[in-house]
């Protein structure tokens, strides 16, 4: 049985690199029914950036804070998440979207459980929480090619997980299989 606690207090540090213009919390927590989850949203429709998808709670870095800091900001500014609950562990390495400019830092945190959580209607159309059990089945995802890049694909039924977030999750999940060190 995958120790999900100790694998990931082996996290690096979370990164703080000056290319960094964006944050996202990957919160986890133990569900007090055996299984680790985590938790993610699904933008509205309407949104002007990345309508529909379904991504980790974050954003812009504003000037002056640290990608912690504003990963727990953005955290609780779409899903009321209280900061005081956020226990970071570590981070995975930095990814981009199609804006190669647009350099996102993971922040791996475990998540005081229970903790009521409130969508942001404006940022937030539904929160997901599956468990780390069904994102580690290899059968639930596919591969496309898309622009000459192949991407990752995990369909829920509120929306797909794809594009940077699918790789942020698949990095911590070939972190927790294998101690595979984000970015090595």
């Amino acid at each position: 049985m995958l120790d999900v606690w100790t694998r990931l207090s082996a996290l690096p540090p979370v990164s703080d690199t000056d290319s960094a213009v964006s944050a996202v919390l990957v919160p986890l927590y133990a569900d007090g029914h055996g299984d680790t989850r985590v938790i993610l949203t699904k933008r509205p429709d309407a949104m002007r950036t990345h309508p529909g998808d379904v991504v980790f709670p974050g954003g812009r870095i504003e000037s002056g804070e640290s990608p912690v800091e504003t990963a727990a900001r953005e955290a609780w500014e779409e899903i009321a998440l209280p900061a005081e609950t956020v226990r970071v562990l570590g981070g995975l390495s930095p990814v981009t979207t199609r804006d190669l400019t647009n350099w996102i830092v993971p922040v791996v945190a475990r998540i005081d459980w229970p903790v009521v959580l409130r969508p942001d209607p404006a940022e937030v159309e539904a929160i997901l929480e599956p468990t780390l059990t069904d994102l580690l089945d290899e059968s639930r995802w596919h591969t496309s090619d898309w622009m000459g890049a192949q991407l990752w694909f995990y369909q829920f039924a509120e929306g797909t997980l794809w594009g940077a977030t699918a790789f942020i999750v698949r990095q911590l999940l070939g972190f927790l299989r294998h101690g595979e060190r984000p970015g090595a």
